[in-house]
């Protein structure tokens, strides 16, 4: 860690060294250099009018120059943001494969490129630019979700972003929060939605700024009976933030969030059971419950016009507990003793950046390094648990569990710089580089149950083992991008880098084994594409990938011991991999292009398809070699219309997603439903909504065809076995805004 930090300060006495700011700038002033202007006022930001825009080159703290990068505006989506719905929220980012585990979003689960969507886990998931998982590194598993109409935009980063946020394949997702208004001591609004199957939320939000001072709170509820049996839950969420200017050049701003929710789980159907009745549930005694809790303080120093630092201090005091019967979804619930999971995240850290800002010759540069140092601390315990069939959180036996008990701790620290070279003011260069130190511990105990055919309980021990792996890992990575008028061809490469996770170590899941000798993801992502925007009239930005893998982690479909054979996923590092495809998002503005002048309303087309491929290379296992890689349906294509018209707006959206196989084996069915094909689907939502001086009114249906598909297959909670998406549902929602 020592190492570490010194080639932090190194790197940071070079940004800021006066020597070499006279070696690359020539500081001299005259007279016909300087030019007084009028001062301005900044009251917002620009806003786009087309639904997705790239991040801009350069942030507070970031360098996106030359990179994949998304923004979604909030105030520019036409959807029904009280259940979170990711299909329309973020319909306008390419290629997202997105599982829907529920109807209100309770959490979220997005992949790309070949990569898994369970909880997000292949991506940095951040709010406000803090981390919001579990475990970013131990357990990158996000139980939380920001709630979408408390949002301002969302930033999604690909591959290339691991130089900057971490060591995940997929990139960075941030959620950013509103701020409360800027030019009034006091605003408010207020929603509520009413819905199919008993949803019902309320939204209630205040803010503005005193004395310079920026504030903003917020609560929300939701709650719904569910489509199918055992499927009612309740929310709560909370969030408060305040910023303020301590000096004319230092910043400081500080936010909290809680929410906490219990859900009842139907669990998961078999192929024949889905077939027959979708909305069918075979499990009553599942439940899941959730208690999350945010802290982050952030510093801005703006040391001069050219120079600022940022630090942000961050914490985590959470908890989950999963009970009920894990038992495959073919076999009846016989009641007795169920499972509970129950695990515990305690965790805190600090990023700090600092970045330097110049003109040579002609053309903007800047400089970035930074360092992160973050500790985390995770149980997990899982054992019997009450036997009866409400949410009962409490082992049987606390003091000798039946599964395991275990403590995880964690360290990081991490070195990284960036910097934006321009060659000319058309061309630029990105080099960046990352020095990760992980250390990962597990030490507790399991089981060891040994039964006879009888029944009869034979062995009964418990193996206390203690395990720890540390390792430095270093990632390069070069973005480059040329600009021709408004058009930009980009291009980057960077390394990437997963670590294993706290269940790849020890889970007791009878649908589910892990391999002892699992090891660390490494792999790389290429980026090639062109982007640009002409006037208000289109924006689009095509490209095409490349992300390899090698000793890439997945399931493969095993059998159990004779006389059985019952099957079950194996996860383990299967072999080197790849995926690769060409994502293309186009939003037109029709009425600009075709009828500008003309007395018509803002038409919106927006197209946004990939085509994918992926393939095992080189396995072991011949049964493996040459095998469709899990999760890469071979297309991916949202498109749709948006219209608006004074206080009118309409939303349609259309989502084709291809087959996709949810195992490296490609197995097409088992008679357990954790492992087989996921079909094809396609799926359509209309939104609709109009605006009277402060009141807005907006009503959903999404799925309004009434497709019958599913998005995954669970090994685990809320399974296991398909996981059936919601059907045909209705919502209205009445805002009012003070």
């Amino acid at each position: 860690m020592r190492s570490i930090l010194l080639i932090v300060m190194v790197l940071c006495t070079a940004l800021v060294s006066p020597a070499q700011q006279r070696w690359m700038v020539d500081s001299t002033r005259t007279r016909k250099d300087t030019l007084v202007l009028p001062t301005v006022e900044v009251q917002d930001q620009h806003v786009s009018p087309f639904l997705i825009s790239r991040v801009n080159d350069v942030e507070a703290g970031a360098i996106y120059a030359a990179k994949k990068t998304e923004r979604i505006k909030l105030e520019n989506v036409i959807a029904n943001t009280a259940t979170n719905n990711t299909r329309q929220t973020m319909s306008g980012v390419a290629g997202l494969n997105i599982w829907e585990s529920d109807g209100a979003g309770l959490q979220l689960g997005i992949g790309g490129r070949g990569l898994n969507p369970n909880r997000t886990s292949n991506f940095t998931t951040r709010q406000n630019g803090y981390d919001i998982s579990a475990d970013p590194l131990g357990y990158p598993e996000s139980y939380y979700v920001p709630p979408m109409a408390a949002l301002d935009r969302i930033d999604v980063v690909r591959g290339a972003g691991a130089l900057r946020y971490g060591t995940q394949f997929g990139g960075v997702v941030n959620f950013v929060f509103k701020e409360g208004a800027r030019t009034a001591p006091l605003s408010a609004d207020a929603s509520v939605t009413a819905g199919s199957f008993g949803f019902a939320s309320a939204f209630a939000r205040l803010g503005g700024t005193i004395d310079g001072t920026n504030y903003v709170a917020l609560y929300q509820f939701r709650r719904a009976d569910g489509w199918r049996p055992n499927s009612d839950f309740h929310q709560h969420l909370a969030y408060a933030a305040v910023t303020t200017n301590i000096t004319s050049h230092v910043r400081l701003r500080a936010d909290y969030t809680f929410m906490t929710y219990l859900a009842h789980q139907p669990g998961g159907l078999t192929d024949r059971m889905f077939e027959t009745d979708p909305s069918q549930s075979v499990r009553a005694r599942n439940w899941f419950n959730v208690n999350w809790n945010l802290a982050s303080l952030t510093l801005d120093w703006f040391m001069s016009e050219q120079t600022s630092l940022r630090s942000i201090f961050f914490g985590n005091l959470s908890s989950r507990q999963a009970l009920g019967n894990l038992d495959r979804i073919n076999t009846v619930d016989m009641g007795g003793p169920r499972t509970m999971i129950n695990g515990t995240f305690h965790s805190f850290g600090n990023e700090t950046t600092i970045q330097h800002d110049l003109v040579v010759g002609d053309a903007p540069w800047s400089l970035l390094a930074g360092v992160r140092l973050y500790r985390g601390n995770s149980t997990q315990q899982q054992g019997d648990a009450a036997d009866g069939s409400g949410p009962d959180f409490s082992f049987t036996n606390p003091d000798h569990l039946e599964g395991s008990d275990y403590t995880f701790p964690n360290d990081n620290a991490a070195a990284f710089a960036e910097a934006l070279i321009s060659i000319t003011p058309e061309f630029r260069l990105v080099p960046g580089v990352r020095l990760e130190h992980i250390t990962t511990r597990s030490d507790g105990y399991y089981a060891l149950m040994v039964k006879d055919l009888a029944g009869n309980l034979v062995v009964d021990s418990l193996v206390y083992e203690q395990q720890e792996r540390s390792r430095t890992i270093a990632l390069v990575g070069l973005g480059a991008s040329y600009l021709i008028g408004p058009i930009e061809i980009y291009a980057n490469a960077t390394q990437n880098y997963r670590s294993i996770t706290f269940s790849d170590l020890r889970i007791n899941n009878p649908n589910l084994v892990i391999d002892p000798n699992i090891e660390d993801e490494r792999g790389y992502t290429l980026d090639l594409g062109v982007r640009g925007q002409v006037s208000d009239m289109i924006s689009w930005d095509a490209s095409a990938f490349y992300l390899r893998y090698n000793d890439k982690i997945g399931e493969v479909l095993r059998s159990d011991e004779a006389p059985l054979y019952l099957p079950y996923r194996y996860r383990t590092n299967i072999a080197d991999a790849y995926t690769a495809g060409i994502e293309a998002v186009t939003d037109m503005d029709l009425t600009a292009m075709f009828w500008r002048g003309f007395d018509l309303p803002a038409i919106h087309w927006i197209i946004n398809a990939t085509v994918l491929q992926g393939e095992y290379l080189a396995s072991d296992d011949p049964s493996i070699d040459g095998n469709a890689v899990e999760y890469v349906p071979s297309y991916v294509v949202r498109t749709g219309l948006n219209i608006k018209e004074g206080g009118f707006r309409l939303s349609l959206l259309w989502s084709f997603i291809g087959q996709q196989y949810s195992d490296a084996s490609n197995a097409e069915y088992t008679a357990s439903a954790v492992s087989g094909l996921i079909p094809s689907y396609n799926v359509a939502d209309i939104t609709i909504g109009y605006t009277f001086g402060m009141i807005s009114v907006d009503a959903s249906c999404n799925n309004v065809l009434g497709t019958s598909y599913f998005t995954r297959r669970a090994d685990s909670y809320p399974g296991p076995g398909i996981i059936p998406a919601e059907p045909r549902s209705f919502f209205v929602t009445v805002k009012a805004e003070l």
